[in-house]
């Protein structure tokens, strides 16, 4: 791709006019390309469409920016868009998938950040529409790279060349490599809040439990991607034969393009184990603490225990002396309170020393 070539940066209207730049409610980029190379821009979704439409019939790419009802449902019309897909993409929160609806391939992604201040994921969320000559990215509430992926489809012509496939390789790669920063940052709290439990820290378990919640975040996002992969890269002699028949863009798929998306699958799945090996780690550690507490708990009844029996010896003995009843022989002997006394410091001091050698004390 041409980096001089021009691509405009405009809101979409509701009938698809150009807007200010910086007025609501979306932002849209569209660029039209053939074999890599911007040759023209575009700035309304009707000026694509006519785009589509001519003799010439670039590879149109559109970004929309959290773009409202109005601007998708007017894709929708102009593209040819599934209404089902274009519903999952208004009120989006959708789990990675991929579905074919007719010749147009549907794509949901997660992508994922990490906050390293506040300890947390942050998953966004980006929704492809593709067909042989036109792909829509719709971005919700995430901040993955697209200037970079524009750079290395122009850096690199012969995936540029696979036309949308390209784009969707290049956008699929670009959210599972963003994985490994958000992996690495877990990795470190994960570490970190091992030692905080064996150090018996306060706000152990607090933050345990976040992390494992930020972990079941990380799955949801990344788990599904494994079958949104083998959904592209169906093999061409699996149509025909009875098998099921392969539709949209990615129906002629290259092999060399899906050798690409294979090691996508790889990433996926070195993440997925990364995220079971530190949710296994959490669980563990989360069992190690609540070990720690019981015996904790266990050591301070020991303990209250303990003193209790050494105390319950001379209050017996005290006790019969405080009864309300007549003085009998021996009351008034005068050793009789110096060997009481005594005896009470001696039953105290032998369990004392008994409860001590049990490490009890």
């Amino acid at each position: 791709m041409d980096e001089s070539a021009p691509e405009r940066t405009m809101a979409l209207g509701r009938d698809g006019a150009a807007l200010p730049v910086d007025a609501p409610p979306g932002e849209c980029r569209i660029g039209l390309y053939r074999e890599g190379e911007t040759v023209r821009s575009a700035s309304t979704l009707a000026e694509a469409r006519a785009a589509l439409d001519g003799d010439d019939r670039p590879m149109v790419w559109i970004e929309m920016t959290e773009p409202d009802r109005s601007q998708l449902l007017e894709a929708s019309r102009l593209f040819d868009l599934p209404l089902l897909a274009v519903e999952d993409a208004i009120v989006a929160h959708q789990r990675p998938k991929a579905e074919t609806y007719g010749e147009v391939l549907f794509l949901v992604l997660r992508p994922a950040e990490y906050d390293e201040d506040r300890e947390s994921v942050r998953i966004g969320e980006i929704h492809v529409f593709a067909t042989h000559d036109l792909v829509i990215t719709i971005r919700h509430d995430t901040r993955t790279d697209f200037e970079g992926i524009r750079t290395r489809l122009r850096d690199d012509p012969r995936m540029a060349g696979h036309g949308v496939l390209g784009v969707i390789y290049a956008v699929l790669d670009r959210v599972v490599d963003d994985y490994a920063p958000t992996i690495a940052g877990l990795q470190d709290d994960v570490d970190e809040v091992e030692s905080q439990v064996f150090a018996g820290e306060k706000g152990a378990s607090r933050r345990t439990y976040r992390l494992a919640r930020e972990l079941i975040l990380l799955q949801r996002a990344v788990d599904p991607l494994g079958r949104v992969l083998d959904e592209l890269m169906v093999p061409l002699d699996r149509t025909g034969h009875g098998g099921p028949v392969i539709r949209g863009p990615h129906a002629g798929m290259r092999d060399e393009l899906r050798e690409h998306l294979r090691d996508v699958a790889d990433h996926v799945t070195v993440a997925r184990e990364h995220v079971d090996g530190f949710r296994q780690l959490l669980q563990n550690i989360m069992s190690v603490e609540s070990s720690l507490v019981d015996r904790a708990q266990n050591e301070a009844m020991k303990k209250v225990s303990s003193w209790g029996g050494i105390l319950v010896v001379p209050t017996l003995i005290s006790s019969i002396y405080g009864m309300n009843i007549a003085p009998q022989s021996g009351f008034h002997w005068m050793f009789s309170w110096p060997l009481t006394l005594a005896g009470m410091a001696l039953a105290s001091l032998t369990l004392y020393l008994v409860f001590k050698r049990n490490d009890w004390l």
